[in-house]
Formats: structure tokens, C-alpha cells, sequence
């Protein structure tokens, strides 16, 4: 019920906005640059004609993360309407027309300076190509891939792709195990070899030393018998899971936790570890385990604690990662649309108004050999440990 209530309420005040889009005043004749935010919001499916709510006491979870996105987005329109930046900002439920082509052909888009979405797969492309055809920046807040786009100036990723995930990764190993063996799990298939092969490309091109990685094939069946062997009880072995499978993630989790009693054992995980909640249950006792994020998970700030008292006292719940980046993502962008207006393009990387994250956008270049320029991608990433439930950023 506490999750139909919260979502019930951000649907209705989506509702009941200025026709979902907010203007802050601006001195006479001088023309605002306009953001335009596209979220899934599915108001057409939660609600029928008369106004009343489709689904009577369930919610549709699907429906979740772009809700809680657009609340991130309105903290940020209540902080730049405090400060008096002279801006215009459209919300546009992508769900709300048949196809994202036709989203792309409404006028709030078609006058926008940026556009800030939150994407499903097959938009990620559509998106990219009319922001490079009509030289608007596209920011991609939520999926870590590409898209198979190239040779687009236009397009930023923030979720970090899984080969800059790699990179961290290995940086902090260079940093945490320089000389010892790490031992690599993995299960056969196309995902792990890519993995592998991201692994491989690093060490050709890594500029300090090159770690030591043993790669071990598990069965799918494996037991704590098949892993023993690569441990070792007078010493602490660092160990990584190079399986982006969260199954495979929690099974050898719950298996190193039991023999991390005999055998001493860290694991490094993959990014979408974020979202294995099962870690903080006692079979994971005492494990340390280590998954990179390219989101500050730190909640520990004054703008955090505001975030989280007003969910707790007007929601009853508590804020989730979507509605910190809404507001993050949404409050800097705009203010670099403001400083920057026609020069945007090129100054996104600037590093100026943090509120959570420090983004670190750079330029991605697939083919070295060309030297061509295929999008921008947020190459700052957290390394995260979590032991007994309890969250600590490392490097």
C-alpha cells in the first residue's frame, strides 16, 4: 500500500503541473534556452478519461523508476526557481504518443536546447540520430550501452558503459593487488568473453603493471568444492566475478561467505551488484564485497538529508537512486544550459555545479586508429564495498 500511495501521489502532482512544463521568470526580451526531459511516465495507462486511476489498489512496477526520475526533476525545478535561472523546462511523457518518433516530432522537443532522457533500448538510437542532425545534445541517464551509435558528438552517456566499468575495475586492483594472483570466476558464454576480452585489451594498454589474473571456468552447478582450490588460508585472496549474471553473483557470493571462515576472501563484483539487495542477509555475513557505480551511493550530505526528510515526512517512504539523479542530472545540466546557451556542445564536461556525483565526461573514441569522436561518456566511476549491509565508498 505504501508503494501505491507514493506512486498515486507523484502521478497525480505530474497531473495537475502546468501542463508539464515549468517556466522561471526571465527579464523582458531576452529568449530562454529551453531543457526538455523525456521520461516514461505511462500517464495514459494509470489513467482513463474521467481522471480516475486505472489499477484500484495494485501498481504497476514498471511504471516506478520514471516516476521517481520526474521527482528527482522536480527538487531540481523548486532549487533553480530559488536561484532565479532564466530557463524553460518541458517534461515529456514518452509513453504518452505511439512510437519515439513521434515524441520527437512534438514542438518541446523540436525547440529544445538539450534533451535529458531517461531511455529504453530501441530509443537510445532515434535519439542520438536527431540530436546529431540537429546538433542538440542527448543525455542518456539511465542505460549503460551505446546503442551501437558512432561518430555522434552529441550524445553522453552518464551510466558508464561495461568496458569503462572494466577500467575501474582494474585501476583499483592495480591499486588494492599489484603483486598477488587474482583469481577471476566465470562461466562460459558470449557475455564472459567479452569481459574477458575487455580485461585483455587493459592489460595491452594498462601504463603500470599488469595484473596478475587467473581465469577459472565454473560449472553451473558449482559448489564452495569448486572453489576451495584457488584459495588460500594463510592469506587474503582477492577474487572477481566475471559474470554480469546476478544468479551466478549471489551464488558465489553465499558460497565465499561460508568459506571465508577457513580461507580469508574478498570479491570484486560487477555494476549490477547495486542491485542485489540479498547481500545484507546473514549467508553473506563477513564477506567484503566490492561492485563499481558511477553514481555516488553516499547519502550522507545536507541536500541528501533534505531529499530524504521530505520523503519520510510527505511520501512515508524513502528516496531512491532514480530520484537523487533526477535531481542531480536536471539541476547541473540546467545550469550549464544557462552559463553556456548556444556553446553547450562543448562544455558539458565542465566540472561545475555537483550536487551528488562527480561526473567525469569524456570523449570516446572506439576506433584509436581513426581518432574519430563517437560520443561522450561519464568515465567517473565509485568502488563501492558493502559488508553486513553497510555501504563505504573506497576509490
Amino acid at each position: 500500500m505504501r508503494l501505491l500511495f507514493v506512486a498515486v501521489v507523484l502521478l497525480l502532482g505530474f497531473r495537475q503541473s502546468a501542463s508539464a512544463q515549468e517556466n522561471i521568470p526571465v527579464q523582458s526580451g531576452i529568449k530562454k534556452p529551453v531543457l526538455t526531459v523525456l521520461i516514461p511516465l505511462y500517464l495514459d495507462s494509470a489513467f482513463d478519461a474521467s481522471g480516475q486511476y486505472r489499477y484500484g489498489k495494485q501498481f504497476p512496477r514498471f511504471m516506478l523508476p520514471g516516476l521517481e526520475f520526474y521527482e528527482g526533476v522536480q527538487f531540481a525545478i523548486d532549487s533553480l526557481k530559488k536561484e532565479n535561472v532564466s530557463l524553460e523546462l518541458n517534461i515529456v511523457d514518452t509513453r504518452s504518443v505511439k512510437t519515439i518518433y513521434d515524441v520527437l516530432k512534438l514542438p518541446a522537443v523540436t525547440d529544445a536546447s538539450l534533451l535529458l532522457s531517461y531511455v529504453s533500448n530501441n530509443e537510445i538510437r532515434p535519439l542520438a540520430e536527431y540530436a546529431n542532425r540537429k546538433q542538440v545534445p542527448f543525455i542518456n541517464v539511465n542505460l549503460p550501452n551505446d546503442g551501437g551509435v558512432t561518430n555522434n558528438p552529441y550524445m553522453v552517456i552518464l551510466n558508464s558503459t561495461l568496458a569503462t566499468h572494466c577500467e575501474g575495475m582494474y585501476r583499483f586492483l592495480q591499486l588494492k593487488n599489484r603483486t598477488s594472483t587474482i583469481i577471476v570466476f566465470r562461466k562460459t558464454g558470449p557475455q564472459e568473453d567479452r569481459l574477458k576480452n575487455y580485461f585483455t585489451e587493459i592489460e595491452k594498454s594498462t601504463s603500470g603493471a599488469q595484473l596478475k589474473l587467473k581465469y577459472v571456468n565454473l560449472p553451473s552447478n558449482f559448489t564452495a568444492a569448486n572453489l576451495t582450490p584457488y584459495l588460500d588460508s594463510t592469506e587474503t585472496t582477492m577474487c572477481v566475478a566475471g559474470s554480469l549474471d546476478e544468479s551466478f553473483g549471489r551464488n558465489i557470493c553465499m558460497q565465499l561467505a561460508e568459506l571465508n571462515k577457513t580461507y580469508p576472501v574478498q570479491i570484486l563484483g560487477m555494476p549490477t551488484w547495486d542491485n542485489i539487495r540479498d547481500f545484507e542477509k546473514p549467508e553473506f555475513k563477513d564477506l567484503e564485497i566490492f561492485y563499481s557505480t558511477p553514481f555516488n551511493p553516499q547519502r550522507n550530505d545536507p541536500v541528501s538529508e533534505q531529499v530524504n526528510t521530505h520523503f519520510k515526512d510527505n511520501l512515508y517512504a524513502r528516496p531512491s537512486d532514480m530520484v537523487f539523479r533526477g535531481f542531480e542530472t536536471t539541476y547541473r545540466f540546467s545550469k550549464l544550459l544557462v552559463e553556456l546557451g548556444p556553446n553547450i556542445a562543448t562544455g558539458l564536461g565542465i566540472k561545475k555545479y555537483r550536487i551528488f556525483t562527480d561526473f567525469d565526461i569524456q570523449p570516446v573514441l572506439l576506433d584509436k586508429k581513426t581518432q574519430q569522436l563517437d560520443y561522450f561518456e561519464n568515465k567517473k566511476l565509485y568502488i563501492v564495498k558493502k559488508v553486513n549491509g553497510a555501504v563505504v565508498t573506497v576509490f
